[in-house]
């Protein structure tokens, strides 16, 4: 896929995120990795819903501003799961209402942030990890994520929100909007005893789809 192309997708499913409430303001970010190992990054203080393809930062695969706009203060997050996550071609971090909810509750397993609540959760995010609070920009985030080893795809930053890479940008996105609807199921049926998947459905989902989980999220 060239260039071109890619930066009108990171601005076509930017506005599509943005124009469906899943990040308001400037806020949320959202990178590719190019075949030159360098990347394609939105700016800083951007809104996903008003993109200019031209204006994308372009760094080199040092993570050097090569072109474009000032990138987004979040590089180290998306350069951690590039680094940890060796299938990871894309990279989306949102400010999504029900997953920054779920990052701020007391009884979230950090290795587990959802039990196994529906196949397609599984199917699209695996397990999500829940990392401690940064401040956004903060370079010590990438330590944390790369403190994972690369197990998990889909990350909550506490109190922030979460970032999900995929092997395709489409992959990010579907899986970071299966993560909020998952989240908002969550917060609809707390305190409401729901039946979760079973060890063994999990199984029968990871061996007929191939999912590569972390061993905590049924505990």
């Amino acid at each position: 896929m060239t260039e071109t192309r890619l930066r009108e997708d990171i601005c076509r499913l930017g506005r599509s995120l943005f124009e469906r409430g899943l990040t308001p303001g400037s806020s949320g970010n959202i990178s590719i990795k190019l075949d030159d190992g360098g990347w394609l990054v939105t700016p800083t203080n951007a809104s996903l819903g008003s993109l200019d393809p031209a204006r994308l930062s372009r760094l080199d695969p040092t993570g050097k501003l090569v072109s474009g706009d000032a990138p987004t203060k979040e590089v180290p997050l998306h350069s951690a799961l590039y680094q940890t996550r060796g299938t990871a071609r894309a990279v989306v971090h949102l400010h999504s209402t029900h997953s920054v909810a779920l990052s701020m509750l007391p009884e979230i397993d950090p290795r587990a942030a959802l039990p196994p609540m529906t196949p397609y959760y599984l199917m699209k995010c695996g397990a999500t990890a829940l990392v401690p609070y940064y401040r956004p920009g903060d370079p010590a985030v990438a330590d944390a994520i790369k403190g994972l080893a690369g197990k998990y795809s889909s990350v909550l930053l506490a109190n922030h929100g979460p970032v999900v890479s995929g092997d395709t940008l489409e992959a990010a996105v579907y899986a970071i909007e299966e993560l909020e609807e998952t989240a908002k199921l969550y917060l609809l049926l707390r305190g409401l005893n729901p039946r979760y998947l079973t060890p063994a459905q999990v199984a029968d989902l990871s061996k007929t789809f191939g999912l590569e989980l972390p061993e905590h999220e049924d505990d």
